[in-house]
Parts: structure tokens; C-alpha cells; sequence
């Protein structure tokens, strides 16, 4: 499976006084990433809260700083995810500043997410569309 790939812009409130990116916010990038990585499967967070009852929450995160992104920079965020288990993906993120060329490593990592009941956060099995986007075997 190709990685999926988000452009993405910073923004002031992304950095901290010296136009850097502030640490925490290369998470928000990731997060964004996975979003529409779901909605380029035709899938909303919303809608599989509303009509699955499912919702997905990060169960650990790991995360390398290589060099960092600053105010107006165009960046790249890929995500690759990949199925642990009846519950969970991993997925394999890194974020590029993006030029013409192969762009500059800002950040590489991974996220571990769980398939969860919306109501009572307990694991629940990935959905079988889910798996296929996935590329792994549907479930009964």
C-alpha cells in the first residue's frame, strides 16, 4: 500500500515566538493526516460515531524531531497505516517540507490508534470496510 500524502501549511498560531513550530502541534499535523487519509476512503469520524458507534483514540505515540518547520513553510504529511491486532492500527507518519524534490524530513513516527465503542471506550473490532482499506482480510 502507498503511504497517503497531505499538504499542509503553518500557520502563526502553529509557532511559538520564533516562528518555529511549537512541539506539540506536529501532532496536530498527524492527526489531520489520518482524518483525511479516512475521508479519502469516503468515511467521516463523525459519521462512523453517529452510525457505527465507533470512535478511534491514540494509545501511544512515538515521535523523532529532525529539523524543525517554521511560519508559511508548505509541509507534507504522510501516513501508512497498518493493522495490529482485531482493534488497532499503526501508523507510520512523517512530515516533509515540501518543494519540488524529495522535501527535508521534519518529523517521523508512528501512532498507535484503537477502534473503540463511542459510549463506553471499550475495543471493538475494526469495521470490515476498514480492513479492506487497510488491505488486510475482512472479519465476519
Amino acid at each position: 500500500m502507498n503511504p497517503f500524502s497531505w499538504r499542509a501549511r503553518v500557520y502563526w498560531e502553529d509557532t511559538d515566538a520564533g516562528g518555529v513550530v511549537y512541539y506539540a502541534n506536529y501532532l496536530r499535523f498527524l492527526e489531520r493526516a489520518r482524518t483525511e487519509w479516512l475521508r479519502s476512503h469516503g468515511v467521516s469520524q463523525q459519521s462512523l460515531a453517529r452510525e457505527r458507534g465507533i470512535v478511534f483514540a491514540v494509545m501511544s505515540v512515538r515521535l523523532d524531531y529532525r529539523r524543525p518547520a517554521r511560519l508559511d513553510d508548505e509541509l507534507v504529511v504522510s501516513c501508512e497505516p497498518r493493522p495490529r491486532g482485531a482493534a488497532s492500527v499503526c501508523f507510520q507518519q512523517s512530515i516533509h517540507r515540501f518543494t519540488e524534490a524529495p522535501g527535508e524530513l521534519l518529523a517521523a513516527g508512528e501512532v498507535r490508534i484503537a477502534c473503540v465503542d463511542a459510549q463506553t471506550f471499550r475495543p471493538q473490532r475494526l469495521p470490515a470496510f476498514l480492513m479492506q482499506a487497510l488491505g488486510g482480510e475482512e472479519r465476519p
